[in-house]
This record gives structure tokens, C-alpha cells and sequence, in this order.
């Protein structure tokens, strides 16, 4: 069980570790220019929220069983994924972005398998 954890926490750490660090690096303009078009309209700050979020749960899926220190915040931080994803679909199909949805889609399924096979892992108690 723990390979399998490692594997899908790293795949889904990876992809939010890129996207939440581009939304960090990145201004509104040059991530509408690069594909994101759920910016236009946002708030600078907003987007920033996203981006911090987005990493902050991708060190909350790889940090604490990492080092072997409050290793319960691991399924945690996959259901809070879970969260940012069901968001992030709400608002592509809000928007008629449905290109976008395969991967959303996708994300939330890691994520999902993360937070359960955390909690088989690393129990909450």
C-alpha cells in the first residue's frame, strides 16, 4: 500500500507543485495567455490564494510521511485537493471550458485515491 501511496501522492504532488507554483510566479495576464482563462476577471490576489493552496497540499501529501512526523495531515491534505478540484470544475463548467474538465477530472480521482489510500496508510488516529 505504501508503494501505491508514493506513487499517486507523487504524480498529483508533481502536477500541483507546477500549476500552484505557476499561479504563484505568474501574473494574471500570463496565465491567461498560457491557457488559464478562469483568471480573466480574477483577482490578482485570488489567483495567488489558489496557487498557494495548491502547493501547500502537495507538501502536506509528500512532507509529513516523508519525515515520519504527523503523517495524518497526508490524507487530509489529499481530501483538501479533492476540495480545490471539485471548485475547479464547478467553475470550468460555469465557464463552458469543457477542455478542461479531462483534467480536472483526473486530478480528482488522484486525489481522491491519495486521501483513501492515506487513510489506509496513515490512519487519522
Amino acid at each position: 500500500m505504501i508503494i501505491a501511496y508514493w506513487i499517486v501522492a507523487g504524480l498529483l504532488a508533481f502536477a500541483y507543485l507546477f500549476v500552484g507554483g505557476t499561479k504563484l510566479l505568474r501574473s494574471n495576464a500570463q496565465l491567461e495567455a498560457g491557457g488559464m482563462h478562469w483568471v480573466r476577471g480574477t483577482k490578482p490576489l485570488v489567483v495567488k490564494l489558489v496557487g498557494l493552496v495548491e502547493v501547500v497540499g502537495a507538501a502536506g501529501l509528500i512532507l509529513p510521511p516523508l519525515f515520519s512526523t504527523a503523517v495524518f495531515l497526508a490524507p487530509l491534505a489529499g481530501v483538501g485537493l479533492i476540495l480545490v478540484q471539485a471548485v475547479a470544475i464547478g467553475i470550468h463548467m460555469k465557464m463552458g471550458d469543457l477542455k478542461s474538465l479531462p483534467i480536472n477530472i483526473a486530478l480528482l480521482l488522484l486525489a481522491f485515491v491519495a486521501a483513501w489510500i492515506g487513510v489506509l496508510t496513515f490512519p487519522l488516529s
